[in-house]
């Protein structure tokens, strides 16, 4: 009973927003555009992300000060310190991926109308177990 007690108000609250109608809800990805841009944009972030300094860092895990090279040393120059053609290889897998991310946008976009479906059919049932709660406030005997 305590925990229909402490279930039911927190029930009661969202159910403003189970009340609401269900909206029709376009495809978020339906243009190649877009699949492009992410692949593009996946880029830019593994860019950036060799671009983060690590020197200062690694002297401090090694308990000693940098040096001044250290300092100025990326992640981009650890990678490339074991492999001098890491740049070009990392630029052609993500080349190589933009088909991957275009089939999952698609995958996506056609499976969009299944899971709002499901949802939809999920907030039915919530309405429904929602009614047939008992009033917390109805005088117990």
């Amino acid at each position: 009973m305590r925990i229909k007690l402490i279930v039911a108000p927190l029930l009661l609250c969202a159910s403003p927003a189970f009340s609401q109608q269900p909206q029709q809800v376009t495809p978020p990805i339906a243009d190649q555009a877009v699949a492009d841009r992410v692949a593009n944009a996946a880029q830019a972030v593994s860019d950036a992300f060799l671009n983060i300094p690590v020197g200062d860092l690694k002297a401090a895990a090694e308990g000693r000060r940098a040096t001044p090279y250290e300092k100025r040393m990326t992640v981009g120059d650890l990678a490339r310190r074991d492999d001098p053609d890491f740049d070009r290889k990392l630029h052609q897998q993500i080349a190589e991926a933009r088909p991957m991310v275009r089939q999952s946008m698609k995958a996506l976009n056609e499976s969009l109308p299944a899971v709002m479906q499901s949802l939809e059919q999920a907030r039915r049932s919530l309405e429904r177990a929602l009614a047939n709660l008992p009033d917390p406030t109805y005088p117990q005997r």
